[in-house]
């Protein structure tokens, strides 16, 4: 398990905690179907960047899939439970990757509402809608990509 506490308050330029877009690239794998997502400039992207590659299992609770992964990384300010699609989070309550893409049981009209607030480390490259062929128990692989 990696373990990555929240060292970033206050974002100051250079210090490597900012919140820009990187040229990062990482890809999900969930069996033929395959989502690449640049890394956002975070303590949690970095943290599962260090932890690459990952294997897991799918679980999925309305319009999102989410699994685990060997991270340890803390609610960072920012985060989140109602995201917009394409927003790839990190759930701190569950040490999973959560990757919302239309309602969940707890949505509120339109919105993508996670389970509780999510760091929000990568942006989806392509329309994630498609994870809605993605069934619970498909095995998920995310890498780097060169």
């Amino acid at each position: 398990m990696v373990d990555y506490p929240d060292r970033c308050g206050v974002w100051e330029p250079g210090d490597g905690c900012g919140e820009g877009v990187t040229e990062v690239r990482i890809r999900f794998e969930f069996g033929s179907l395959i989502l690449d997502a640049e890394l956002i400039d975070t303590p949690t992207a970095r943290a599962v960047a260090a932890a690459l590659p990952i294997t897991s299992s799918v679980l999925t609770w309305g319009e999102e899939v989410y699994f685990e992964i060997p991270v340890n990384v803390a609610r960072e300010q920012g985060a989140r439970a109602v995201v917009e699609p394409g927003e790839i989070a990190y759930w701190p309550d569950g040490h999973c990757i959560a990757i919302g893409f239309g309602r969940t049981p707890i949505s509120k009209g339109d919105e993508t509402r996670l389970a509780s607030p999510c760091n929000i480390f990568a942006k989806a490259l392509s329309d994630v809608k498609t994870l809605s062929d993605v069934k619970a128990g498909t095995r998920v692989k995310v890498a780097a990509v060169a």
